[in-house]
């Protein structure tokens, strides 16, 4: 009955199993009013999802032994997401990463962007989609569909863009997001979900510990200001190649051209079976609880960030401190600064077509394996 209520209930106070509270998600009205959504399968799996800025709050899933635990980082209350700038379980748009110089040129015509990643525009500007209330379209036992329209000149970029996320929880601990949009004038779309993971479950330790493989045979390469060059670069014998399955912290610390700009991994792979949803992309394995995430996509890269930028001073779920790299993040999308780079894929969208992305993360145990 508890599921019934998260769905429809407004203002009746529910506790959904990752211990959050209906009532501190509750703010403003109408349509500008914040929730706290629960998504439930037959087997247990539970995720949590609120309308500020379409995140995941939490998901719940077992361990090895059968015992469930949160495994992604979040705050207990919309206030927080509000508060501070943090993109955890956030809807990044309309362009997650960076375009360089803040601006592009569509038709003949350049748009000047807005700057808030000193000369560029990093995530869409602010306020992006992660700072919007999205408006609900369905919501039931197992499926949530949201809504954003982003208007025309929003942080500089052209076009009426509407935006529908579906979000749908599968009997076999699948979670599917599938992004779709329109827009009435030619502009550039780039969606991702920045959900940070940690699959032990113990959100105040480092991931450096977990097992990853990723299907990617080269990389985005940066200049030094963290800035892509257009080129791709061999992860061939280098910290970056993950083809088999490594230790996360194995070369994460290396003197490394590329680890050296960022103190870490955040970078974006270029997978090698763009746009099939079939292809796995990555696997995420933690070791001692036996948690796997599989990553598929349809989009031609996967962005990977070890939460280097975290420092332990962001308080979140249960009071817990987080700290440098206790989590990991699967950032499926283009590549950054595309609208400037031709021999990138196109991220650019036209009245009358149909944008479409879907990436899905699978759950699962080594058992299952």
């Amino acid at each position: 009955m508890i599921l019934l209520m998260c769905s429809c209930a407004e203002h009746k106070e529910f506790i959904s199993t990752s211990g959050l509270s209906s009532r501190n998600f509750i703010s403003g009205e109408g349509h500008s009013k914040t929730n706290l959504y629960v998504l439930k399968n037959r087997t247990g799996m539970e995720v949590c999802i609120t309308n500020y800025g379409a995140r995941i709050v939490s998901i719940m899933i077992p361990d090895k032994n059968g015992k469930y635990s949160d495994i992604v980082c979040g705050f207990d209350n919309v206030h927080s997401y509000q508060q501070i700038r943090q993109n955890f379980g956030a809807t990044v748009g309309r362009y997650i990463s960076r375009i360089l110089n803040a601006q592009m040129t569509i038709d003949s015509t350049t748009y000047h962007l807005q700057q808030n990643g000193g000369k560029h525009i990093s995530h869409g500007g602010y306020p992006g989609f992660a700072d919007r209330i999205w408006s609900v379209k369905k919501s039931g036992r197992q499926t949530l569909q949201l809504m954003y329209v982003s208007p025309d000149g929003e942080n500089g970029f052209p076009g009426t863009l509407t935006t529908t996320l579906t979000f749908t929880l599968s009997k076999d601990n699948s979670l599917s997001l599938d992004y779709q949009a329109t827009t009435d004038k030619p502009t550039v779309l780039n969606l991702s979900n920045h959900s940070f993971f940690n699959l032990s479950g113990n959100l105040n330790k480092s991931i450096e510990n977990e097992l990853l493989q990723m299907d990617g045979d080269s990389i985005a390469e940066y200049d030094s200001t963290k800035c892509v060059t257009g080129k791709f670069i061999t992860v061939a014998s280098s910290p970056f190649d993950f083809k088999t399955m490594k230790r996360i912290g194995n070369r994460i610390d290396e003197d490394h051209a590329q680890l050296n700009v960022v103190h870490g991994y955040d970078h974006t792979w270029r997978l090698n079976s763009p746009g099939d949803i079939r292809k796995r992309a990555a696997l995420l394995t933690d070791p001692e609880s036996g948690r796997t995430m599989e990553v598929y996509t349809t989009e031609p890269g996967l962005h990977i960030y070890t939460a280097n930028g975290l420092n332990g001073k962001i308080i979140g779920k249960k009071q817990t401190a987080y700290p440098r790299r206790a989590a990991i993040c699967f950032e499926t999308m283009h590549f950054a600064d595309s609208p400037n780079k031709p021999q990138f894929p196109s991220t650019l969208l036209r009245p009358g077509e149909q944008f479409h992305s879907q990436t899905i993360f699978k759950f699962g145990t080594t058992e299952t394996h």
